[in-house]
């Protein structure tokens, strides 16, 4: 009877670990990503909001050529496939105003349509036809024509020569689309990426699959669903109950240390485009007037903002580069900390009992508690804020397009992006000619030394005419499943890549 009982006791043993041990064993194919902001479209050729890219660039969507994790820009490559993006090589004419780009092969949309080199020329015509909503057309406006030579090779003929042509069209503003399905891409994304698109959660997550038909390098997950948490305290949740595997821009740093402590996950700390700043209306009385502007950068202290609203986490700035730019100069000091001279400055310009309105995007901790911080350091110096917290389609309207603002703080994250004050109609209403001739010149060379000269002019005079509040370059704080392998350390571009994502075995 005893050894029955003990018989049957090993069996009944030996069916639960038989049982237990795939699911132990099993390894992940699915990724549930926590992220801040939810996209108000999926098309990046058509918004503005860096949360689209964060979801679809090089997950869903592919350029000509793409920004890789180090920062570099790469192509497709016809031999191995390591890369995702669509030119295999391109060629350069002599005077540098013809470039010709060959294409991959085999490459398809999602719907099965074929990708070729009349999806090029649809897509780089469509940035700069008329009635384009591409945020950021005039990247490519040096280009004067896109010509088919053949299905896998289009010759891109531009106006004037321009050095950033190549970087450029790594933007997610540049990607391709097919003229079957672009309409309809805010809502049904079609590219060509490693990942298709499942379903999107209004408010909740956007979930996408493998593109079992993918071109190049398979991906290794079956399937990732994007979260959308913009609480710090709920993210927190999140992370630590497993409702998300990865937060790679952590909106609560101030839990930071808790996760640090823990073995079930990894933290990483890299870096970021994003310049921070607290954003001017420049062409709206009184902010016309340098004096204010200047005021208002010297009652700005950086230090207590960073240690404040990010618990530590950003490297102070003093124009629109990242730090970890080799062309970046530091010029912090020419709008450093004081207020006494914030004051004198101020009764210079005869300016009294001034009120300005603060109107800040949903992001909790730069926006939201920058903010009150800052408002704090203004009403120090004699100036009022009226502070209006807007959800992120309001703030694209009143703010981005229509300028209805004074004061806003927001956080740059496209890369090499200093040319954006040169935009005519851009929401700072920044208009200098020296800047704009800087810029200018900047996009038609191409010698490294001459480039570096005249990128640090443009920062020279961004600061010299106090254009904005540089406050900080934000730092890419993650949180991660311990077992979970590729996410990016450091965000070169605003995107969430996943094409290298995987499990531990």
């Amino acid at each position: 009877m005893r050894r029955s009982l003990v018989v049957l006791a090993l069996a009944g043993a030996l069916a639960m670990t038989t049982a237990m041990t795939p699911a132990l064993a099993q390894t992940r194919t699915d990724v549930k990503v926590g992220l801040v902001l939810e996209p108000p479209s999926l098309d990046p050729t058509a918004e503005a909001a860096a949360a689209v890219d964060e979801v679809v660039y090089a997950n869903l969507f592919e350029g000509l050529t793409r920004i890789i994790a180090d920062g570099s820009v790469e192509i497709g490559r016809a031999s191995c496939r390591e890369r995702v993006a669509l030119a295999e090589k391109w060629d350069v004419s002599a005077d540098g105003l013809t470039y010709t780009f060959h294409l991959v092969e085999g490459a398809k949309f999602h719907d099965g349509t074929d990708f070729n080199a009349d999806d090029v020329k649809f897509s780089l015509d469509r940035i700069n036809a008329e009635g384009s909503l591409n945020a950021q057309k005039a990247l490519y406006a040096s280009i004067a024509s896109v010509e088919v030579v053949d299905p896998a090779t289009v010759k891109v003929t531009l106006k004037q020569p321009d050095g950033n042509l190549i970087y450029n069209l790594a933007w997610g503003d540049a990607v391709m689309v097919a003229p079957e399905s672009a309409d309809n891409n805010k809502t049904n994304p079609i590219g060509t990426g490693p990942f298709s698109f499942k379903n999107r959660v209004e408010g909740d997550s956007i979930t996408l699959e493998k593109n079992q038909a993918y071109w190049g390098t398979p991906v290794k997950l079956e399937g990732a669903t994007f979260k959308f948490i913009a609480d710090p305290t709920a993210a927190f949740a999140a992370l630590q109950a497993g409702d998300v595997d990865t937060f790679p821009n952590f909106p609560a740093p101030e839990t930071v240390a808790q996760f640090q402590n823990d073995p079930r996950f990894r933290v990483v700390i890299g870096s970021t485009e994003g310049e921070t700043i607290l954003s001017m209306n420049n062409g709206k009385p009184p902010l016309d007037n340098i004096k204010v502007r200047e005021a208002i950068a010297h009652a700005i202290d950086r230090q207590a903002i960073i240690d404040g609203a990010m618990f530590g986490y950003g490297t102070p700035i003093g124009t629109f580069l990242s730090p970890a730019n080799p062309d970046y100069i530091d010029l912090t000091a020419q709008s450093n900390y004081d207020p006494e001279k914030s004051k004198a400055l101020l009764a210079e310009a005869g300016v009294t009992d001034l009120t300005l309105s603060l109107k800040l995007p949903p992001v909790e901790g730069y926006a939201r508690r920058g903010g009150e911080i800052i408002a704090s350091q203004l009403a120090a110096v004699g100036i009022k804020t009226e502070v209006t917290n807007l959800e992120w389609a309001q703030w694209l309207s009143e703010v981005f397009t229509d300028k209805n603002y004074d004061l806003t703080i927001i956080s740059h994250t496209e890369p090499n992006d200093i040319g954006i004050f040169a935009r005519d109609g851009y929401y700072f209403n920044y208009d200098n000619a020296d800047f704009k001739k800087i810029i200018a010149d900047l996009s038609m060379t191409a010698d490294p030394a001459k480039r570096s000269e005249l990128t640090k002019a443009a920062e020279k005079n961004l600061a010299d005419n106090y254009v904005v509040g540089f406050l900080f370059e934000l730092a890419k704080v993650g949180v991660e499943n311990a077992k979970l392998k590729g996410m990016w350390e450091n965000a070169p571009t605003q995107a969430t890549d996943l094409t290298g994502v995987s499990w531990e075995e």
